[in-house]
């Protein structure tokens, strides 16, 4: 009987431990804090009542300990940097107060030693990019609808929507992002209104005191759509005096606004080369309107256009020319990679070949090549990979992180943007996993040297640990999941888009599962995957060397050289850079088919590790995060073998080779797969 009763008692606490968790705490999870005297010198104000707040509710120091918060002179500190000491916060700004006790506050729970450090984050601008549009749907968006905006149409402020915001602003601040885009870069005119913009200042309001910017995205074309203008010419006086007075009475109504985002002159989008003008002519008659106020301009690189003979080249093309052309309060915003947010592409060329002009990293973090929400993929090292790619613009050593924070080029501004994967789900991101990439951003945008097992690390001790942890936690849970999450983005290049290959995904299904044969017609050829993979029966890839598209000779030396020669062209990017025969012999040794096989199939190994992995993991986790978590990784553990089966059949056609004996044979047809990919989505793929 007393063992019965003993036991009972194990399982219970068990229980209490394991409470059932939904994810919506984020990173951010209630912690039991001891007593803390905050001394905060200078005047109250919102930023320091909320740091004040978060020390109380957070603090996992000696109870009964004086935690001083200091505004301080400080040439070694920069931007919103701090000093941080184990009782001890000393910045230039309140915001850097704020992130100091962040900083904090995350050491204590995480274990990482608290000395006298000096913490300056990489860029001055650290900002999420939301695809949200009025009705409240959100482009790209795998997490529900909008937090922002509403499908009926109402604009009032509700309570509920107060206080999401709130925990969304303080998710923010806790990882030091201080902006954010509140709507589509495909933006919808009514966005500048007098009640859409009500409700921008309502948002506004419960940010600020989490130190985050509200900034918006703006058509072009909005003195015409919205302002009755015949032209929306750069270049026009009235287009001039509209867009001066639009500007001026958004900081009427806010006047902390950050500034304006602008997709132009692309994929539709209106913009000045529809007038005859330049994207510099476009971007300095809206930083010339917020220039009084001490707005920015952030001017999307993201152009291309159908007649070109290569996508990728364009971009660099069209700003290349520009460079020293723009004001210094415009800010170039380049995708990471020269075609589109892909599972691998080579850094952007327009990194460090713009000297004259500020440059800003844009990352992907809602994963639209990558699996959605459903697919498992830490992006951390993705970026990682791109932010430390040696450039060579300024000899070895120029990386795009220091290409693009000040470190190279004397940028007047510096910035990063994430487009962000947030919605009205509990977990606010869909998949719970998915959190990991809006925290890794925060870090990264703050530190662009941090290593992703850190990020990594600090997560999942974060969002899975606590002061409950079983003893054996740190042995049987950290490292087995914390390896799964750094091996995972790898997993989905290898059984999506290995070696090189890219936009070979699905299009009717929103870019969900493979789609190489996908070519509608009368459909551009850039907008469809056999543009990029050119399979035929002599091989496969994209021939951008020397003989081919010339892509790259936008690279500088040596790396031009490089990826020119199959070679010396690693073998990440080798159908990137080249189209090859079939037969061709890799590094490995292996033929380019039998190397592609190879890739596949490990990617569809890999994910059903995975599945083992978190199997193992269920004593360690609550019960509602483990299973939403297993289903997910069911699903994609299917998402993976069709990808394999596809894309080996499909290229099987072309190769008339033997798909390798050691390799697990398509468990599909490829017609049943093309009939799959035709059918229609259900709400929760």
């Amino acid at each position: 009987m007393k063992n019965i009763f003993l036991i009972t008692l194990l399982f219970l606490n068990a229980a209490l431990r394991l409470r059932a968790e939904d994810g919506h705490q984020l990173w951010l999870r209630p912690q039991r804090a001891a007593p803390v005297k905050v001394v905060a010198a200078g005047k109250s104000s919102a930023l320091l009542a909320t740091a004040r707040q978060e020390l109380q509710q957070g603090w996992q120091g000696g109870a009964g300990a004086t935690v001083t918060l200091r505004i301080v002179k400080d040439k070694t500190i920069k931007y919103d940097g701090f000093r941080l000491g184990p009782t001890s916060v000393r910045a230039l700004t309140e915001a850097g107060l704020l992130y100091g006790v962040y900083e904090l506050l995350r050491r204590q729970q995480t274990g990482q030693p608290v000395q006298n450090d000096l913490l300056n984050p990489s860029y001055e601008h650290r900002l999420l990019n939301h695809w949200d549009n009025p009705d409240g749907s959100v482009e790209r968006g795998y997490a529900g609808q909008s937090i922002f905006w509403r499908k009926d149409s109402a604009l009032v402020s509700t309570s509920q929507d107060k206080t999401r915001w709130q925990k969304y602003a303080r998710a923010n601040a806790s990882v030091g992002i201080n902006g954010a885009v509140i709507n589509n870069v495909n933006a919808a005119p009514q966005i500048l209104s007098a009640e859409y913009l009500a409700r921008v200042k309502a948002i506004t309001d419960v940010l600020r005191p989490y130190g985050v910017k509200t900034y918006l995205a703006v058509k072009f074309s909005s003195p015409v759509l919205l302002g009755g203008l015949k032209t929306a010419d750069p270049l026009d006086p009235a287009v001039v005096k509209w867009w001066q007075g639009k500007t001026k009475e958004i900081y009427r109504l806010v006047p902390d606004f950050g500034g304006f985002l602008v997709k132009a002159s692309s994929e539709g989008q209106p913009g000045p080369q529809d007038y005859g003008r330049t994207h510099a002519d476009g971007a300095n008659m809206l930083a010339d309107a917020v220039r009084p106020y001490g707005g920015l301009v952030m001017w999307r690189a993201f152009v291309y256009s159908p007649n070109d003979k290569d996508r990728a080249k364009q971009a660099y093309n069209e700003f290349v020319p520009l460079d020293g052309k723009f004001r210094d309060n415009v800010i170039v915003q380049v995708k990471n990679g020269p075609i589109d947010f892909q599972p691998r592409e080579p850094f952007s060329p327009l990194f460090g070949a713009m000297k004259k002009t500020s440059v800003m990293p844009e990352f992907q973090i809602t994963q639209e090549y990558l699996g959605h929400s459903i697919d498992l993929a830490f992006l951390a090292p993705m970026w990682e990979e791109c932010l430390g790619s040696d450039t060579h613009q300024a000899g070895p050593g120029s990386t795009v992180a220091r290409c693009t924070d000040g470190s190279v080029y004397p940028q007047k501004h510096t910035a990063m943007a994430g487009v962000a994967n947030v919605g009205l789900d509990t977990n606010w991101t869909g998949h719970d996993f998915a959190q990991a990439n809006w925290y890794a951003f925060g870090r990264l945008a703050w530190n662009n040297q941090l290593k992703s097992a850190q990020i990594a690390d600090e997560w999942l001790k974060l969002t899975f640990g606590g002061p409950t942890t079983a003893a054996d936690w740190n042995t049987n849970f950290l490292p087995p999941v914390k390896q799964l999450m750094l091996d995972s983005r790898e997993a989905v290049v290898n059984y999506s888009m290995p070696l090189g290959l890219h936009h070979i995904m699905s299009a009717t299904r929103g870019h969900y599962g493979p789609g190489p044969w996908w070519a509608p017609p009368k459909m551009r050829a850039d907008w469809t995957p056999p543009y990029y993979h050119q399979a035929n029966a002599n091989g496969v890839g994209f021939n951008r060397t020397k003989t081919g598209s010339d892509a790259v000779s936008q690279y500088h030396e040596p790396l031009a050289t490089q990826f020119n020669n199959p070679a010396t062209c690693p073998d990440e990017y080798l159908l990137w850079f080249h189209h090859l025969p079939w037969d061709f012999k890799m590094k490995s040794g292996n033929t380019l088919w039998s190397e592609l096989c190879a890739h596949y199939d490990k990617g569809v190994q890999q994910v059903q590790q995975f599945q083992r992995t978190w199997d193992q993991a269920q004593p360690y986790v609550d019960a509602e995060r483990f299973a939403a978590v297993q289903n997910k990784l069911r699903s994609q553990s299917g998402n993976a073998v069709q990808w394999k089966d596809a894309c080996l059949l499909y290229f099987q056609q072309f190769s008339r080779m033997p798909i390798p004996a050691s390799i697990e044979p398509p468990m599909h047809t490829l017609e049943s797969v093309i009939a799959n990919d035709m059918r229609p989505r259900r709400s929760t793929e």
